[in-house]
This record gives structure tokens, C-alpha cells and sequence, in this order.
């Protein structure tokens, strides 16, 4: 999909996230480790929650949307294999190797994604005593209860951490989790599975450990939090174009070190209470005079990337826009992915002064004025963060590959149409 972007909207008005798709694609295959029924609200309606969806229908999963939640119910577990369609549609698929594993004790999996990012999910399964038997891209694995495992992940994926929990939870009878991702999503599962039956110490932290439950596990009725991702980027959105936007649904504890880093960036902003609700909305306000403050003693500042609570690399693409409007220098130093950086030559060809010293460095040199390109969008972070270049750019731009922000993030076009923005889809 091509998409029409015009550029130096006047953004005003009520912004509502939605559901965090990652939270909700892990309570969804979480909610399969048992026949009773389960709900989760509010559950985002992205292209990838639509695959994870059909992906459990096709296992015996009986799904039913109500308003904002999904009910979920599975009896019995069809099948004992992960195709290579299913797998290739999405990475996160891997996931549903628990309850096939936990209800049927064996699963095919058949990978169509590079090896290398299967690598540290085959780790911490075959630490758990997992036997897996692997022919080229194949993988016939199978499970057994254990009593006790004491396992360290090779980094805190959160994808690896949230298997392990599930199959800890359904498999184990004590299991110590070390080096385990901490991020909202994987808190959410961690509170899940003690709905379930799990005995859980150290939710939400880097140490977790897991008595599984004894007795036939129970459904859940899971909250999913508003995506902070999503929050933090419409916020710089409206940071970086005139009006005033006011952001409802949020956590400032999800944020608190975006928050910092806004305020390093010259980013106003304040947060206040409904007092019918209690709800927390996040307001970025018009007149913004973003500039660069840099520690003491320092002549740029710098951002690094880093396992949560640390500042999330999903935010580098959309940050790196924002660091272009603000007047300054700012060292963009993503630790974790090798090609999140290396879109900034389509900020260059926009007008942003940007030296990228190698593929996780990235120095920005601000202020800049953008102006409107025909730009293509690599991934869903990347994407969104094209859809900011834009929208804060001189003219109009033309975007390819648009489809990929609503990977992630439901309606997010047709949100930001109701505060001011102005899109058109261009047919091919």
C-alpha cells in the first residue's frame, strides 16, 4: 500500500491507544495451556494479532469478539505441528510451541525465518530437558515433566522468557528463570499464569522463579495494558507538528525513562487525572521549542538502547525523527539490533543531517526542516517512524509499504486522520 502523507498538520484533540499487541498475542497462546475458558480485554485488532488469531483457530481454538475483549476457549488441542506458512507469516508463532507441548507433549515445528533468531529459544528449551531433534530447518521436539530446573537465558528475550514461563508453568514443578526479560507484556503474562494456577516470585524482574500447577489449570481473565509504545510515539508525533494532543490511557510507570529522555530532547509535557475515572492522560501541548540538553560536561547527548527498564529499541526509529527537530547534537546508539539504524538515508534524503558511523551509531544533527520524498518502509518501527518524518515535513510524501504500521498498532492512521493528520491511499 502506498500512502499520501501531507505534511505540517495541525494535530488537536483526544488520542486513545490501544491494547498492547505483544501482551495480547502471549495471553492468547497462553490462554491455549488449558481447556477452560478465557478473556482478554482490550484486545488490539493488528495484522499481527489477525495471524496469531487464525493460527489458534487452526490448533481447535473457539474465538469470540465482544466490544473490546476476546473470549477464548480451547478443549482440545488439534495438531502437533507449526507449519512453515504459519511460521514465516510471523516469528512470534514460536510461542505457541508451549501449549502444544504442554497438552500434546510433542510438536513439529517447521522454521521458515533465519536460524540464527530461533537460536536462543532452542537454548533455553533444551536447558529445560527438552529433547529436540533437528533435520536442516526442522525441528521434532518433545517434552517431558521435570521437578527442578535452574536455566539462565543467553540475553533477556522477551520472546524466549515468555515460552519458558508458559511451559514452566504447565510443565515444571519448581523452575529459577535467570536473566529473564522484564518488559509490561511479560509482567502480564507472568499475572496470567498465577490466574492459572502458577506460583510465580520475582514478576516483573530479571530473576523469576515458577512452581507449576498441580491441578487442571484454570481460564483467566487478563487486562492488557494500552500499548506505552505506541503512547510514546504519538507523543512525539505531536511534538514535532503544531496543536496540542492529549493521549489517554496511561502508565507513567511504563514510561518513566521515555519521559527522561523527552526532557533531554526539550519535549513539554504533562500528565493529569480524570478525577471521574482516574485515568491517567499524557498532554503534549502546542508551542514546542525542542532543544538538546546534554548532561553536564558533555556537548551532545546521548541514547542509548537496552533491556528494559533500560530505553527500547522499537522507539530508536520514530526518537531519531524527534532528534531531528531538536536543536543540538544527539548520538543514537542502538546495543541490540544490528539494522534498526540503517534507515536513516531516507531521513537524509528528506533533509536531516545524519552521519551513520556504523550500523548500531548513529550521530543527528538538529535542527533540520524536512521536506516531502517518496520513502519506503522497511518494518513496522521504521514505518511509523516515515509516517512522523512526514507528517512533520514541508510538502507532501509518499510512503510505500505503509501497511506495515498496522502490524503493530490497530487503527493507527485512522486515529491520527481524527486529530489533524491528512492521508490518502494511493492505488498502485
Amino acid at each position: 500500500m502506498r500512502l499520501l502523507v501531507k505534511g505540517q498538520p495541525t494535530l488537536r484533540g483526544d488520542y486513545y491507544p490501544s491494547g498492547n499487541s505483544n501482551a495480547a498475542i502471549a495471553a492468547l497462546v497462553a490462554t491455549m495451556l488449558t481447556p477452560a475458558p478465557s478473556t482478554i480485554t482490550p484486545f488490539p485488532h493488528t495484522l499481527s494479532t489477525t495471524m496469531v488469531k487464525a493460527i489458534a483457530e487452526t490448533l481447535g481454538a473457539t474465538l469470540t469478539t465482544t466490544g473490546e475483549s476476546l473470549s477464548i476457549q480451547t478443549p482440545y488441542l488439534n495438531g502437533r505441528m507449526l507449519t512453515h506458512v504459519q511460521t514465516q507469516q510471523i516469528g512470534a508463532s514460536i510461542l505457541f510451541l508451549a501449549p502444544i507441548l504442554a497438552r500434546r507433549s510433542h510438536v513439529r515445528l517447521e522454521w521458515a525465518r533465519p536460524l540464527s533468531r530461533l537460536h536462543a529459544q532452542l537454548v533455553a528449551l533444551r536447558d529445560l530437558g527438552i529433547e529436540i531433534k533437528q533435520t536442516g530447518t526442522i525441528f521434532e521436539i518433545s517434552a517431558e515433566r521435570w521437578q527442578y530446573r535452574d536455566i539462565i537465558l543467553l540475553y533477556p528475550s522477551v520472546t524466549t522468557t515468555a515460552l519458558v514461563c508458559m511451559l514452566a508453568a504447565a510443565l515444571g514443578h519448581k523452575t529459577i528463570i535467570r536473566n529473564a526479560a522484564s518488559e509490561p507484556h511479560v509482567r502480564i503474562l507472568q499475572h496470567q499464569l498465577v490466574q492459572m494456577g502458577a506460583k510465580i516470585e520475582g514478576i516483573g524482574s530479571n530473576l523469576v522463579t515458577i512452581e507449576g500447577w498441580v491441578d487442571e489449570p484454570k481460564g483467566a481473565e487478563v487486562r492488557i495494558p494500552y500499548d506505552h509504545i505506541e503512547i510514546a510515539s504519538v507523543a512525539i508525533i505531536g511534538a514535532i507538528t503544531a496543536g496540542h494532543l492529549s493521549i489517554h490511557h496511561v502508565n507513567p510507570s511504563d514510561l518513566q525513562l521515555i519521559l527522561k529522555i523527552f526532557n533531554q530532547l526539550g519535549v513539554k509535557y504533562f500528565i493529569d487525572e480524570l478525577p471521574e475515572s482516574g485515568e491517567l492522560t499524557l498532554h503534549i501541548p502546542d508551542n514546542q521549542s525542542l532543544h538538546v540538553e546534554p548532561p553536564l560536561g558533555e556537548t551532545n547527548l546521548t541514547i542509548d538502547t537496552s533491556p528494559w527498564p533500560g530505553f527500547p529499541s522499537d522507539l530508536v526509529a520514530i526518537t531519531t525523527v524527534l532528534a531531528t527537530q531538536a536543536r543540538g547534537s544527539v548520538l543514537i546508539h542502538e546495543k541490540l539490533f544490528n539494522d534498526r539504524l540503517l534507515f536513516v538515508d531516507k531521513l537524509k534524503s528528506m533533509g536531516a543531517q545524519i552521519v551513520l558511523a556504523d550500523p548500531h551509531r548513529a550521530v543527528v544533527f538538529g535542527k533540520r526542516q524536512l521536506h516531502g520524498e517518496y520513502i519506503d518502509s522497511p518494518d513496522v518501527r521504521v514505518g511509523l517512524a516515515l509516517l512522523a518524518a512526514a507528517l512533520c515535513a514541508e510538502g507532501e510524501s509518499i510512503i510505500d509499504n505503509a501497511q506495515l504500521v498496522d502490524w503493530a498498532f490497530q487503527d493507527i492512521r485512522k486515529k491520527l486522520t481524527q486529530v489533524g493528520a491528512q492521508f490518502e491511499v494511493i492505488e498502485a
